[in-house]
């Protein structure tokens, strides 16, 4: 496997990959462990998660600038991310044992009860957008809650991979709890198939989303899917229009624009339209690529060559059938590989930019004439991810964020993931969902006791 610096195109390392019988053996190892690993008490459980919060903490610097090193994101941000695993990991060590606890049922016999009981071996696969975080806010609720884990994370974040079974290493969590597992796609099949292994957990594209759903369902295991999405952002004739372009831009531009949650689709009324068209595009052309390495850089490269191929492309088709440039609209020429902030508006129905996910600095503005077809743009979409919108009329805003069909809404902010809410998506973007009691009883054996 080979880590390749985005900021300048150089190789960083090369790193060898575990053979399918040193796979075998891994995840034997792992199930191994689980099974001691399942009778430990919550209290040994918290300390050790809490010991990782400190190994995050401690060695936040250096994490931050692997990360920085291997995908591009900018080093405040990857700082940030570190401090935000370290908070996942303290949240569930202190609540995991009360949304675990048995739940009491009134039946006719003496007693009935559930109980939420640890199933295994869970596989992560995972991406490289959020190398650490999309790692432990599946990690630490599985762990505490008895479980085990295999990595198998994105071939281009193969140094943060290991860091993180290193990590739990240093907090004192026994060596096989979790691994790393350094193998390429095409080996995930035999590992889903293991039948050590009891459940899968994907966050990707919706393409690896399908094929690892239908692999585990013809093992009859479990899956929780995040798939991306195209959320929206709608601004009604009563924002806060200052505000909501302050935020919009950095819920635009978060990690170099690559989030999932990142907003993607601005659904502006009209009456708002060139207000927000001016003072979005203004703030926007003051963000200047650069090494994401040096602490004043806002925007860093994009992950590889072909994204950002495949980002432009999507630009270009959206002008092509009409769409309207504001700013930027090319790859910034030089080594590695950055894109230019973009601004496109009078985005409409049959555009790349309406419809696909886009990952990186484009902004795309859809105008409507009023509440009404906002709601309607923003649901005509395969996507159900998340969601932003914009009122003074925080009743109204209720309302609407009622009728948007997607697994979150922020209401006068940006979308965020939070260990106490929830996460995850409906339609294309996905189902299941991580963090919160929901989170961590997705991986757990839901059992109904009942004793006359």
């Amino acid at each position: 496997m080979r880590s390749i610096n985005p900021s300048s195109g150089m190789l960083i390392n090369d790193y060898a990959s575990h053979s399918t019988s040193e796979t075998s053996k891994i995840i034997t190892s792992t199930n191994e462990t689980w099974i001691m690993w399942r009778k430990t008490s919550f209290q040994q459980r918290s300390r050790l998660m809490h010991n990782a919060a400190s190994v995050l903490r401690n060695e936040k610097e250096d994490l931050a600038r692997l990360m920085s090193l291997e995908m591009g994101k900018v080093l405040h941000e990857a700082a940030a991310e570190i401090e935000k695993c370290a908070w996942v990991c303290e949240y569930y060590a202190d609540h995991a044992e009360s949304f675990l606890a048995d739940e009491i049922v009134e039946t006719n016999a003496s007693k009935s009860f559930v109980s939420f009981a640890p199933i295994g071996i869970v596989l992560a696969v995972m991406p490289w957008n959020f190398p650490f975080w999309q790692v432990f806010r599946f990690a630490a609720p599985a762990l505490m809650a008895g479980n085990a884990a295999v990595l198998k994370h994105a071939s281009n974040v193969p140094g943060c991979a290991l860091a993180i079974e290193e990590i739990f290493i240093k907090a004192g969590f026994p060596v096989n709890l979790f691994r790393t597992l350094m193998i390429s796609a095409s080996q995930v099949e035999s590992v889903i198939m293991n039948p050590h292994i009891r459940a899968v957990t994907l966050t990707g594209s919706e393409a690896a989303g399908m094929n690892v759903a239908s692999i585990a369902g013809r093992a009859l295991k479990k899956t929780v899917l995040e798939l991306g999405g195209s959320d929206p952002y709608i601004v009604l004739d009563d924002a806060d229009i200052d505000k909501c372009v302050e935020t919009a831009v950095n819920a635009r531009m978060i990690n170099n624009g690559q989030s999932c949650i990142a907003a993607k689709r601005f659904i502006v009324v009209e009456s708002r339209l060139e207000e927000f068209e001016t003072k979005k595009t203004m703030i926007m052309s003051t963000l200047t690529p650069g090494d994401p390495l040096l602490q004043d850089t806002q925007v860093g490269p994009l992950a590889r060559e072909d994204l950002r191929d495949e980002l432009h492309n999507q630009v270009k088709t959206s002008l092509d059938a009409g769409a309207r440039l504001l700013l930027g609209g090319k790859s910034i020429s030089g080594p590695g590989y950055f894109y230019e902030p973009t601004v496109v508006s009078d985005v409409r129905p049959g555009m790349s930019l309406y419809h696909e996910e886009t990952f990186g600095p484009v902004s795309a503005i859809i105008p409507v004439k009023d509440a009404d077809e906002a709601i309607k743009v923003a649901n005509d979409s395969k996507f159900g991810l998340g969601g932003s919108l914009w009122t003074n009329d925080l009743t109204q805003g209720e309302k609407l964020a009622r009728q948007i069909e997607s697994g979150a809404v922020f209401v006068n902010g940006m979308t965020i993931s939070d260990p106490r809410l929830p996460f995850g998506g409906i339609k294309r973007s996905g189902y299941g969902r991580e963090l919160s009691q929901f989170g961590i009883r997705e991986f757990t054996n839901i059992k109904s006791i009942w004793i006359a």
